[in-house]
């Protein structure tokens, strides 16, 4: 009897097994082994280790200049309270180019690497930008099916540009939900293929028309950019942005297993490091007195749109409500490199907050509350 029980279990099993991967959800093994078998229980800011990746190389280190006062005054009971129940891991604060407090908890610290996740698709729009720059696209309005003839027999988008792509108006049909195994993120994140993963959704209308923020979109234009510039967009970020930069440490840039790098997420670099692009685009674009990135462009990025509700540019989160303006990188789980031009100050949290409020039209709570407390309490 319990052979005959035991025997119907494994074929059911196995058929279970079977019927996954036909239906194309095989993906949801490799996120078990990475996540749950790890001890987790979603995609986490340490498990860059757990993926292929590109190297995105430096050269010539530069550190941070620190102030004269750096570290000697401690953050108010309100940062730290803030920052320890959102189970962060680095917070710096940069102030006039120079480094002038910085912590760590939970055991991380100045050379530990952790998952940009979403402020990645900032970073892949800086790589469009040089790419326009040095025509290697043509127009900031050029087709994303002129790069790829496919798309120009998909309902929708035909007439899809690369700065829709970036602007997040593209019209895609692409449901941004982090936590369903069965939706495109979990594909994306986990899955062996991110054409299979972007190529096959669909449009529900035209480009241009409405804003929704999605990591396909971001994904896409990732595509555009390699096959305009024909070599991999680690290696074309290592040359633009992190050699001149005078980064600390190379970085890492997770894949899918063509080696595609996943554009819409997951550069694995420290936060020292992450707060020198803070302190490039404070510098408009210039490290020391070359202009490393064009400034009309830059200035798009940094500019809100009307059909975002003046909340999103291309890549970044703005909030000009504000008294005290900034404009943010923004990852999963509270991974922020907010700059606020009035004050010369850059901020850098990373960490975990898996239940990160967002209650101003997509922006972070904490974001705000950061800015506002830490400028008044280094100003």
């Amino acid at each position: 009897m319990w052979l005959i029980i035991l025997q119907t279990f494994i074929i059911i099993l196995i058929i279970a097994i079977v019927l996954i991967y036909v239906l194309g959800y095989g993906y949801l093994f490799n996120g078990i082994s990475k996540t749950y078998l790890k001890g987790k229980v979603s995609a986490n800011i340490d498990d860059g280790k757990f993926f292929a990746s590109n190297i995105i190389h430096t050269e010539a280190p530069k550190p941070w200049e620190e102030a004269s006062d750096y570290n000697k005054k401690e953050l108010p009971e309100n940062i730290v309270e803030d920052l320890s129940r959102s189970n962060t891991a680095s917070f710096i604060v940069v102030k006039d180019s120079k480094l002038i407090h910085e912590q760590y908890w939970k055991g991380y610290h100045q050379l530990s690497k952790t998952n940009s996740f979403s402020m990645a698709k900032a970073i892949t729009v800086m790589l469009f930008g040089k790419a326009l720059e040095e025509g290697k696209i043509k127009n900031i309005d050029d087709k994303f099916s002129d790069y790829f003839e496919e798309f120009k027999n998909k309902e929708f988008a035909r007439n899809l540009t690369l700065k829709n792509l970036s602007q997040m108006e593209s019209g895609l049909n692409w449901d941004e939900d982090y936590r369903n195994p069965f939706l495109p993120n979990a594909q994306a994140y986990y899955g062996k293929s991110l054409i299979k993963a972007t190529f096959s959704s669909k449009f529900k209308q035209n480009p241009g028309e409405n804003f929704e923020y999605q990591s396909g979109s971001t994904q896409l234009l990732g595509f555009a950019v390699k096959k305009a510039i024909n070599q991999s967009l680690a290696s074309y970020l290592s040359e633009k942005f992190w050699i001149p930069l005078g980064m600390e440490q190379n970085a890492e840039w997770s894949t899918d297993e063509s080696g595609m790098e996943k554009t819409y997420c997951c550069i694995h670099s420290n936060a020292r490091d992450f707060a020198k692009l803070g302190q490039f685009f404070l510098d408009n674009g210039k490290v020391g007195d070359k202009q490393i990135l064009n400034l009309d462009f830059i200035n798009q990025m940094r500019t809100p749109t009307e059909k975002s509700d003046e909340v999103y540019g291309m890549g970044f989160w703005i909030n000009n409500d504000n008294p005290i303006k900034h404009y943010y990188f923004l990852g999963l789980q509270g991974q922020y490199i907010i700059m606020i031009p009035e004050h010369n100050m850059v901020i850098v949290r990373t960490g975990s907050y898996n239940n990160l409020p967002k209650n101003d039209r997509g922006r972070p709570d904490q974001v705000k509350f950061l800015v506002n407390e830490t400028v008044k309490a280094f100003q």
